[in-house]
């Protein structure tokens, strides 16, 4: 005989008083969710700095960016739609049953219309690249090139300006969806009147700003690293732009992270009480010393040291991506540690060895997958267009 559980009920500990159907539904999977969406943005960002705002320190790693924005943006909704949904396929009646007074059919529109936009514009980077594969390779790679020209074959002077138009174009409309795409997923957390951790006004801001954060972070970290294994020089002019951007970011989304505990505790509604033994007591290593600590205050001290070095913008890039991760963690799993009845908590426990299908499915196993991915995604497309080298127009 089997026994059914009760989803949350495998990784949910409860402590004091509870309501028996209480347990954590929105799992590590919900964080790595809205992780995954914030690097893109970030990434996409970083790429527009260079083709919209002519940072022209940002020119080596512009196109490596844009790929990268668009292997994170085929990898951002997985989380749901491989290992959180119980009905996966259900997820396409958003796009074609779209209700517009609902923010996941939002996030469906703006989701499909800012992967066209990436596409495009990728294409218009490349299409010079891609004509001249098309005319000299053999075999199978000119059959996947000359279909990926789309017929354009003109190269010409005209046509490559043209071509630079259109990125410049397709870069300024595709900031603010980007922008959109991540604002949506903090107004979705900010949205919940039910979880007095996720329900203010800066949520959509402060995931906004640690987003361009993040992915900032992960591009400095993956150029270093690629630069490295490929044994090529390492532009230390781009990586400082890229830090100085970084740094700046920083900033602002410590500013607002900080605004947040503050007008928590100013307004100190009737959750407050056990709301603040979640902040100050359960969850504060995570927030002051892991997210603040380690994932801020370090990162901005040795990136506002002057001359900046590979060696510090690759350890402040990484201590950033944990910071924002244990952001997103604290925000998901800390939100619904506190109970309804405001007397008791429930602590989170991922799995680690997965013994059945929904250990495996909400368990270690799959958050790696789903973190090693984009850079899978990465040297795939590295095998098809130069990803890090200058090549075309768009430059």
């Amino acid at each position: 005989m089997t026994i059914e559980h009760v989803h949350g009920e495998l990784w949910t500990l409860k402590e004091l008083f509870t309501y028996p159907n209480e347990f954590i539904y929105w799992t590590v999977h919900i964080a790595i969710y809205p992780y995954l969406t914030g690097l893109v943005a970030g990434a996409f960002v970083l790429s527009s700095l260079y083709h919209v705002f002519g940072k022209q320190e940002l020119k080596p790693v512009a196109k490596f960016s844009l790929i990268f924005s668009f292997a994170l943006l085929i990898m951002a909704p997985q989380p749901l739609l491989l290992f959180h949904l119980t009905q996966p396929q259900r997820s396409f009646n958003v796009f074609f049953t779209p209700h517009f007074y609902s923010a996941i059919a939002a996030f469906g529109v703006v989701f499909s219309t800012y992967m066209a936009i990436v596409a495009v514009e990728i294409w218009f980077a490349y299409r010079k690249f891609i004509v001249e594969q098309a005319m000299t390779r053999k075999g199978i790679m000119r059959l996947i090139y000359k279909a990926m020209t789309l017929g354009s074959y003109d190269v010409s002077e005209k046509a490559l300006h043209t071509d630079e138009r259109a990125i410049k174009f397709l870069a300024a409309i595709g900031i603010p969806a980007a922008c959109f795409l991540h604002g949506y997923v903090g107004f979705i957390f900010g949205s919940v009147k039910s979880v007095a951790f996720w329900f203010t006004p800066l949520m959509p801001v402060i995931f906004l700003m640690s987003a361009i954060v993040s992915g900032v972070a992960l591009c400095i970290f993956t150029y270093i690293i690629a630069m490295k294994l490929m044994k090529r020089e390492i532009d230390i002019a781009a990586t400082r732009s890229m830090g100085q951007v970084l740094a700046w970011f920083m900033i602002v989304a410590f500013t607002l992270e900080l605004l947040d505990i503050v007008s928590h505790g100013y307004a100190a509604k009737k959750d407050w009480e056990i709301l603040s033994t979640i902040i100050f007591d359960r969850f504060a290593f995570n927030i002051f010393a892991l997210q603040w600590g380690l994932g801020m205050v370090v990162p901005m001290i040795l990136l506002f040291l002057p001359g900046l070095t590979i060696r510090r913008a690759f350890i402040s890039s990484a201590l950033v991506l944990m910071g924002v991760f244990m952001m997103r963690w604290n925000v998901v799993i800390g939100g619904q540690s506190m109970s309804k009845s405001l007397a008791g908590y429930m602590t989170y426990k991922m799995p680690v060895i997965p013994y059945n299908i929904e250990t495996f499915r909400e368990g270690l196993v799959a958050v790696i997958f789903l973190l090693v991915m984009p850079f899978v995604l990465l040297w795939l497309f590295d095998r098809i267009l130069p990803v890090f080298k200058n090549q075309g127009a768009g430059h």
